[in-house]
């Protein structure tokens, strides 16, 4: 059974456009990594567990923030890992410079016996669609332009057409 995760897009109007919150992986392999490296914030869940309930527990894991208000079911994506992210949106503002994140632990340098702990999420930032669509991973891309297309948002052009 393909592994699955819950996430949540925090947008914000910026006009009649708008942003959307991405996060940074943390840890080493994605130190150096940024255009295709940002992702929503989001997590595994298990059999049995709401998928909604999962990805604001995930969210709040990522950068230490519950959002609030109308959450719009963007539907379930399949990743090119198989993987399939079940995803949301929420209207909400953050302030990146406030993450707060757990950590994770692994072996670094690769067998060097050292153990280190990294944040889950080393940044978060808001981007508009254009920009949105570089900096996230390509599997989340559809994420996105779901998003704007649900919202209504003239840029959704751009969402689709800033990839090459």
């Amino acid at each position: 059974m393909a592994k699955r995760s819950a996430g949540l897009l925090l947008y914000r109007r910026t006009g009649p456009d708008a942003e959307v919150l991405l996060a940074h992986p943390g840890g080493p392999f994605w130190a150096k990594k940024d255009d295709g490296a940002w992702t929503i914030p989001k997590g595994l869940f298990e059999d049995g567990e709401n998928p909604l309930a999962a990805a604001k527990r995930e969210f709040k894991e990522e950068t230490g923030f519950l959002p609030h208000g109308e959450f719009i079911e963007l539907g379930s994506f399949k990743q090119p890992s198989s993987k399939v992210i079940f995803a949301w949106a929420v209207e909400n503002d953050f302030d990146p410079r406030n993450l707060k994140c757990n950590t994770f632990s692994m072996e670094w340098p690769p067998r060097s016996g050292h153990r280190q702990e990294f944040p889950e999420v080393d940044r978060a930032a808001w981007f508009n669609a254009g920009t949105a669509a570089r900096k996230i991973n390509k599997g989340q891309l559809p994420i996105l332009q779901e998003l704007f297309h649900r919202l209504g948002i003239k840029s959704r052009q751009r969402v689709k057409s800033s990839r090459t």
